[in-house]
Parts: structure tokens; sequence; C-alpha cells
């Protein structure tokens, strides 16, 4: 089968080609705005890749569109499609399908599917599990939003009858404006945490959590739900119904079945009270111990014991962009360091950065500067309904530097309350030259974005090196 896929360098739609290209099929497909790591990877698959929508790939005849959710049926200013290759196909009637509709009945029929859903952590915590299952001897399939270091490509097949998940709860696509996830028909299900995002989709809380509710009905009543006992907007999900058996995790009272004992980076697992196993390693936070709890609870339900799971979890290497280090400047005095991390939401950005700082402190490394570097670039972050949490969000740093260009709402206005700790830039060059000024040895530079962020890590390093080295 040919299949053509529009939007292809999203992660999911480039995992949905991964997948597609090693079963077999041929694989080409189409994008706008290419970046790394996803046009590399797909690339080294030899998948070939088409810049731009345009109709004439029409002419490329495959057996069937595969539409991502990039696509819609809008118009540009001068009334033209945005998209002229979707008018053309269905103009002249050719097959489509979404992605996530392709998968269901092309890759994960048959499979014991292992979903892992969440406002945060939902990649993380989806590598974490594919890991544990792999240690295992599970030989797991996998599809993660991201390219987890253990693996070095964000999906593979698998050898064995699990198939592990990242559940997007984001729209499928235009035409079909389900979250993603309701097509996954999974057997173990993680409801890792669950807040307001997505607000070009969703009007409210209530309207994503119907949406979850959706996902807790299509478990069967020998499956697992895995959910995080101490999120209310989860409980109120599961007070909708709930019909299989469910394994809470957290430090959610003496009901939650998992919990964790000691520090963040070396812990004790426990199961109904009991010390099943333990995780010692290099991540920080607390955030990524819950995102331990939950892959440990799910990879019980398909058989690896938790100590082997906690052992496993020893050895995880985490997932690219996740407080990835992108190098270090040795200066007078000390080195900069320079880190690239996924974080978009307010809530993702300060447990990102309340980590590093739980991190250095727990070296001894206090005066150590938090320099942060942002920009607003999800479509929830550019409508700037969540532009006041942002001083809230950046209180472990030091330093603070959003990158302004494409947002419709004033963020030095957002970012008053912190005063002088904070800067705005429209473009990428002024930002980088605010943050080398400001730089000193010892700082560690976190730069957040969900996207490409212009290159920025390799031009601050260019930049502290021409200073400082």
């Amino acid at each position: 089968m040919h299949i053509h896929i529009l939007g292809i360098c999203g992660t999911f739609m480039g995992g949905v080609a991964a997948l597609a290209r090693e079963a077999g099929h041929r694989v080409t497909g189409c994008d706008a705005g290419v970046y790394p790591p996803m046009s590399d990877q797909l690339r080294a698959l030899g998948i070939d890749l088409i810049e731009g929508f345009g109709a004439d790939q029409l002419a490329l005849a495959p057996d069937m569109f595969v539409v991502g959710n990039v696509v819609s049926r809008a118009r540009l200013p001068d009334g033209s499609p945005k998209f002229p290759l979707m008018e053309a196909i269905l103009d002249a009637g050719k097959p489509y399908t979404s992605g996530p509709q392709w998968l269901a009945e092309h890759v994960l029929q048959g499979r014991h599917v292992l979903a892992v859903a969440g406002t945060h952590g939902k990649t993380t915590t989806t590598s974490m599990l594919a890991w544990v299952l792999e240690q295992g001897g599970k030989a797991p399939g996998f599809l993660v939003g991201g390219v987890p270091l253990d693996f070095g490509v964000s999906a593979r097949l698998g050898d064995g009858p699990a198939f592990v998940i990242e559940a997007d709860e984001y729209d499928t696509a235009f035409f079909d404006k389900r979250s993603k996830f309701v097509h996954y028909r999974p057997r173990t299900a993680v409801l890792n945490n669950l807040e307001f995002d997505h607000a070009d989709i969703f009007d409210d809380l209530a309207a994503i959590e119907r949406q979850f509710h959706h996902l807790v009905r299509t478990v069967p009543g020998t499956g697992r739900l895995v959910v995080n006992a101490t999120e209310e907007s989860l409980q109120r999900v599961l007070a909708q119904g709930c019909w299989s058996e469910l394994a809470r995790f957290g430090d959610g009272g003496p009901a939650t079945e998992w919990q964790a004992r000691g520090t963040h980076d070396a812990f004790d697992v426990l199961h109904q009270g009991e010390v099943v196993g333990r995780v010692e390693w290099e991540l920080s936070g607390l955030h990524n111990q819950m995102n331990a709890l939950a892959a440990i609870a799910a990879a019980d339900h398909v058989g690896v014991p938790p100590a082997d799971a906690a052992r496993a979890l020893g050895r995880f290497r985490n997932v690219r962009r996740r407080m990835e280090l992108r190098g270090t400047v040795e200066g007078n005095g000390g080195a900069i360091t320079v880190y690239d991390d996924f974080a978009h939401h307010p809530t993702a950005i300060r447990t990102t950065l309340d980590g590093l700082r739980e991190k250095l402190d727990d070296a001894g490394k206090q005066s150590e500067r938090i320099l942060a570097a942002f920009e607003p670039r999800s479509n929830t972050m550019k409508l700037g309904v969540m532009a006041a949490q942002l001083p809230w969000s950046l209180e472990s740093a030091d330093l603070s530097f959003c990158h302004t260009a494409g947002l419709d709402w004033d963020a030095a206005a957002a970012l008053a309350p912190m005063g002088a700790r904070a800067q705005v830039a429209g473009a990428i060059e002024p930002l980088v030259q605010q943050v080398v000024a400001a730089a000193r040895p010892g700082d560690h530079i976190v730069c957040m974005s969900n996207g490409g962020f212009g290159g920025v890590h390799e031009k601050l390093l260019d930049a502290l090196r021409a200073a400082h080295g």
C-alpha cells in the first residue's frame, strides 16, 4: 500500500509514518515548517518529504491519503485555500482517513494497547513504560510523541503483543473532532493528570473531562485504569462511570495502591503499603516520580514485576527535548549550561524549573542561577488564556526571557509582576543578546518551547562562546 501523509512532520504523524514504513508500506508525505528531530528521522527511514501542501501532489495517486490534524479547510486572506491538496482530494473523491483511524485499523488491532493520557508527562511516561516493557522482555511496539534516547526512534512495531502509545486528547482531524485517544481501544490506560489546555478546541476543563471519560468507556472490564489519585479532575472523570480495575497512584491517602517514599531521585515504590521496588536515577522533580509510579503500575498489568520495572527505570535515559543537555561553555569561573525542554504549558514550565532547582539544591549548588528562555508557542498560549499564570510558572527562575513573536497579547504586561527578573524580545537575535548579556559562569539556561525555537540553542552556545570562551 502507498500512503501519502499530510502533516507528516508532526510528532504523532511522523510516528505513524515510521510504523507504516516498517510494516512494508510505501510512505510519502508533505508538511510545512519542517524541523528536527522528526525530519531527520523520516529522511533516515527513506521517506520522501515534500514541502508544502500543493494540489499537484494528487498526481502521486496513493492508495490512501492520511490526514493530520494540522490540515483544515481554512482560507487565506486572498480567498485561496490554505491546504490546496486537501481541497483537491475532496474534489476528486480520493480516499482519505485520519492518522489515529489508520493506526487503529492497521497497527493496533489485536494488540494489548497501553495508552498514556494526561495534560503533562505523556511523552516521558510513554517512553518510561516502553523501556520498562523492553527491559522486561516484552518486545513492545510503541508510538511516542518524541524520541526516547533509549530507542533512538519515536515509533516501532515491536515483536510482542503489547503496544504502548501516547494518547493525546487533541482532536483527530478536521472531519473528526473526537480526541485522538478514542480510536486506540486500550486494555491498559494511564490517566496521568488533567488540567485545562488546548483552548483552541475546548471551551473549558469540563469539556476535556468528557473526552477523558470517552476514553474510560473504551477500556474493557478486564482492563486496568492507572489513575493519578491526587487530581480532582480525574476523580470527576471516574465519577461519570468506571467499569475496569482501578489502580491509583500518588500521595492520595490510604486507598492509593501505588505510592513513593524517599527523594525524587531515589525512592522506594510501595504497592498497598509494601515496598516492592526502588528507583534510583538521574531524573529530577516530583512530576517524574509520579510518571514512574504510573509506568510501574501499567507495566504490572502486563506481567512486569514492580522490582524489575523500578530497576529498569534506573537505566532510563529520558527523551530528546526533555531537559536535554545541548552544550556547555567553559569560562573563567565555571561553566554555563544550556538545556532544551519541550515545556510550554505553565504547569509544565513550573515543574521543569522546580525540578532543576531541587536538583541544584540537593547537590549543594544553591548559588547557581536558572535562566529561563521560553516562547508561548502552543495554540493555547498564543490565545493568551494562561498569560496570567506565567509569573507563577517562572518562580524558580532567577531571570526569564520571553520570545513574543506572533503573540496578540502583551507579554510584557503579563510578566510585569516579575519586575527586572523578566525581559521580552520580539525576535530570536535580540533574545539571545539579552540572555548572553545577563549570563555568568555557573548559570543554567533552560530553553522551553514545543517548536524549534528558531535554533536558539546553538545561537546561544555560539554567542556564549564568543563572550565567555
